[in-house]
C-alpha cells in the first residue's frame, strides 16, 4: 500500500471515529464562549463548532489574536464562561503570558489553551495553574465540541435519549404512520422505552393510530412551559404499549397553534432525559419551530413518494438541512407508497441521483395492510407480523437506532429530473 493510500485510509478512519464520538455527546448548556486565535487553522474549526447543533444554546465569538489580544480585550470587558486561546509561544513564554491573562479574568471563567507544543511539562504546569484543558494543534471541530462538552456537561447526569425526527416531503406521504410503527418496533424488538411526541397539534393522528384518547397531552406542556419537569411530563404521557408512551396532540381547532422557534425545546429536552428514544412526529409545515426542531434532532428521516413534487421538496429539505446541520450526516430517506397501479412514478435510481442519497427502504403500496391497521388503531406488526412491509419496518428500527449498519448501495443511471425541476420552477 502506498503512503498516500495509507494516509487517506487513516484520515477516513479518524473522521469516522470523530463523528462517532460526536454522536455520544450531550448538548452544551447555555454558556458564553470567546476564542482568541492566531491562525486560521485554529479559528476555522472553532467557528464550525459554533454551528454544531450540540452548541445551539451556547453563544460563541471568535477573535483573531492570541493571549495579548485577550488581555487587552478583558481590560474593559467582562469575561465569559469559557475562553479559548491559541498560543504558538514556547512553553515558558506561554506560562508567563497566561499569568497576565489570569489578572483580568473572573475566577469562575474556564480557560482552554490550544498550543503547538506536545510537552508533558507544559501540560502539567498548565493544569497546576488552573487551566481547564490543553489541546495540541492541529485541531478539528469535533475536538472543540468534545472539550467544551467535557468541561460543562455533568458526567454524572442522566444520559440523554436519542431523538429521531420524522417529516414528510409532502402531506399524505405516510410520514406519521412510519414514525409510529418504527417507534412501536423499537419498543417491542429491543424492549426499550420509547416516547412518541405528536407535534401536529391541529391534525395529529398518533392518538388514532395508537387507539388512545388521553385527557391531556403535548398541548398542556407547550402552553405551560413553566410547569415542565419530569413529574409533570409523566402525567401527560399516555401508555400505548408496555414500553411505548405518547405525548398526544389534541387534534382540535379550538385555538390557533402559533409558536415561537423555541416552543418545543424544553419539552424535547425534558423528554430526552426520561426515555432512551424520542420519536418526533413533525407536521408538513415550515416554520421557526419546525426548523429549530429539525436542526437539533439527533436524526432526521424524510418520507417521500416517487413523484416530481416529492423529489423537489425532498431536495430542498436535504439542501437546507445540510446547511442547518453542517457537522451531521445527511437526513435519511424512505420512499413510501411505491407501485400504485396506473400511477406514473419516478424510478428509484432517478429519484436518488439528484439527491445524492439512496433511500434506506422503499415501501410498496399496500392499502389493505395499512388501511386495516389505521381503521383498527393497531400497528402494522399487530395486524400481520410476517408481512414483508413489517420486516422492512423492523429493519428500519435496527438502522435508525444504530443496531445495524446502514449499507448504502451505489447510485446508478443518469436522470434528467433536475432539468425537469428547473423547467417547472
Amino acid at each position: 500500500m502506498s503512503n498516500l493510500a495509507y494516509e487517506t485510509d487513516h484520515s477516513e478512519i479518524a473522521t469516522h471515529e470523530a463523528d462517532q464520538a460526536l454522536q455520544t455527546l450531550r448538548p452544551v448548556p447555555r454558556i458564553s464562549i470567546q476564542a482568541f486565535c492566531e491562525t486560521e487553522a485554529v479559528s476555522s474549526p472553532i467557528e464550525r463548532a459554533g454551528e454544531d447543533r450540540r452548541m445551539a444554546k451556547a453563544h460563541l465569538k471568535v477573535h483573531m489574536g492570541g493571549v495579548a489580544t485577550a488581555v487587552e480585550f478583558y481590560q474593559t470587558a467582562a469575561t465569559p464562561n469559557l475562553i479559548i486561546v491559541e498560543s504558538a509561544s514556547e512553553p515558558k513564554e506561554m506560562i508567563a503570558s497566561l499569568q497576565q491573562l489570569a489578572q483580568v479574568c473572573d475566577p469562575s471563567t474556564k480557560v482552554v489553551i490550544v498550543g503547538h507544543y506536545n510537552d508533558v511539562w507544559l501540560y502539567r504546569e498548565l493544569m497546576r495553574a488552573g487551566i481547564s484543558e490543553y489541546v495540541v494543534a492541529p485541531i478539528s471541530m469535533a475536538d472543540i465540541v468534545s472539550v467544551i462538552a467535557n468541561i460543562f456537561v455533568d458526567p454524572d447526569a442522566e444520559p440523554v435519549g436519542r431523538s429521531i425526527a420524522f417529516l414528510g416531503a409532502k402531506g399524505g406521504v405516510g410520514s406519521s404512520t412510519l414514525a409510529h410503527n418504527i417507534a412501536w418496533s423499537v419498543s417491542t424488538l429491543f424492549e426499550s422505552e420509547v416516547v412518541v411526541a405528536d407535534l401536529d397539534l391541529a391534525f395529529g393522528t398518533a392518538n388514532i393510530n395508537f387507539d388512545q384518547d388521553p385527557a391531556q397531552g403535548i398541548a398542556e406542556a407547550v402552553f405551560s412551559p413553566e410547569r415542565i419537569d419530569e413529574v409533570y411530563l409523566d402525567r401527560l404521557l399516555a401508555q400505548c404499549a408496555e414500553r411505548l408512551s405518547l405525548l398526544a396532540a389534541p387534534s382540535t381547532l379550538d385555538r390557533v397553534y402559533d409558536f415561537d422557534s423555541e416552543a418545543f425545546a424544553q419539552i424535547i429536552d425534558t423528554t430526552q432525559r426520561t426515555a432512551p428514544v424520542l420519536v418526533l412526529d413533525i407536521p408538513h409545515i415550515w416554520s421557526g419551530w419546525t426548523k429549530t426542531t429539525l436542526a437539533r434532532a439527533d436524526e432526521v428521516v424524510i418520507t417521500a413518494t416517487p413523484d416530481l413534487a416529492n423529489l423537489r421538496n425532498t431536495k430542498n429539505l436535504i439542501d437546507t438541512l445540510k446547511k442547518l446541520r453542517p457537522n451531521d450526516a445527511p437526513p435519511k430517506l424512505i420512499l413510501n407508497q411505491a407501485g400504485i397501479p396506473k400511477r406514473p412514478e419516478i424510478s428509484l435510481e432517478d429519484f436518488s441521483e439528484p439527491l445524492g442519497i439512496t433511500p434506506l427502504a422503499t415501501i410498496p403500496f399496500d392499502p389493505q395492510l395499512f388501511g386495516n391497521a389505521a381503521n383498527n388503531g393497531r400497528m402494522l406488526g399487530e395486524i400481520d407480523a410476517k408481512n414483508p412491509v413489517v420486516e422492512t419496518i423492523n429493519d428500519l428500527a435496527h438502522m435508525l437506532t444504530g443496531r445495524r449498519e446502514i449499507k448504502v448501495k451505489k447510485k446508478a443511471g443518469l436522470s434528467g429530473v433536475l432539468e425537469r425541476l428547473k423547467r417547472k420552477s
